[in-house]
């Protein structure tokens, strides 16, 4: 019981955080899920709760979603994030741990670098984004700091930004979860965590739209980074340990 109510709690402040931001709640809860509840379980139940996390967002910033960008992204992100999914069920448990911390602390640099170079993209562009980090949703899970540089490169920002990544995410992740579902992955147990952890980060979701005004471009850029370091170090230790 006490591990859940962490958990729940952890998903309260990811729900705030990525409200904020427009992305966080599976970095600062995948090692969460992964400590609970083993490697296995925690990757379902996290994109249960991912779904439920973009449908949030989608809802508080309904009215600025940028529709010809989710049309772009999703177009072919749906179908790649399916055949990563396919390819993450094939991993062992450690393989899964390492992958997923390499891959957080990796996009500290990254980020930064397409940043500093201003990179701008065009819809065909966004496009070829939504393909390789399509597929990479399926491996790794979050792969918000690939997708937020993706999005504002196109020049969305704040409300739109939000509402744009998370509505192209969710679906994403639901074509995630079909492969789940079909490979058995999704017994009643772990649809049941999925839901409450989804729960309680919706409820942060709503509570970060009133503060994402208030947070200046350099906070968000710090936190974003700490967020990655300590959930890709928590993964790699996971993956040492077990």
């Amino acid at each position: 019981m006490t591990g859940y109510l962490f958990v729940l709690v952890v998903g309260l402040a990811a729900g705030v955080v990525s409200g904020v931001v427009g992305t966080g709640s599976s970095i600062m809860l995948l090692p969460v899920l992964v400590y609970t509840f083993g490697p296995i379980e925690a990757v379902p139940i996290m994109a249960i709760a991912a779904v439920m996390a973009n449908l949030a967002r989608v809802m508080a910033w309904w009215k600025l979603i940028d529709w010809r960008a989710f049309a772009a992204y999703s177009a072919t992100g749906i179908p790649a994030a399916a055949l990563g999914a396919r390819t993450l069920l094939a991993l062992p448990d450690n393989l899964i741990n390492t992958c997923l911390g390499g891959f957080f602390i990796i996009m500290i640099p990254v980020r930064h670098w397409l940043r500093a170079h201003d990179f701008r993209l065009r819809l065909w562009q966004l496009s070829i984004a939504g393909a390789i980090i399509g597929y990479l949703t399926g491996i790794v899970l979050s792969t918000g700091p690939l997708s937020v540089p993706a999005f504002s490169a196109y020049g969305l920002v704040k409300g739109a930004f939000i509402s744009t990544e998370a509505a192209s995410s969710l679906f994403l992740y639901i074509s995630k979860l079909a492969i789940f579902g079909q490979s058995d992955a999704l017994p009643f147990d772990i649809v049941l965590k999925g839901l409450l952890v989804g729960a309680s980060i919706m409820a942060g979701t709503f509570a970060g739209k009133v503060v994402m005004l208030r947070l200046s471009e350099r906070a968000f850029q710090h936190l974003l980074d700490a967020l990655l370091l300590c959930s890709g170090l928590s993964l790699l230790w996971a993956a040492l340990v077990r």
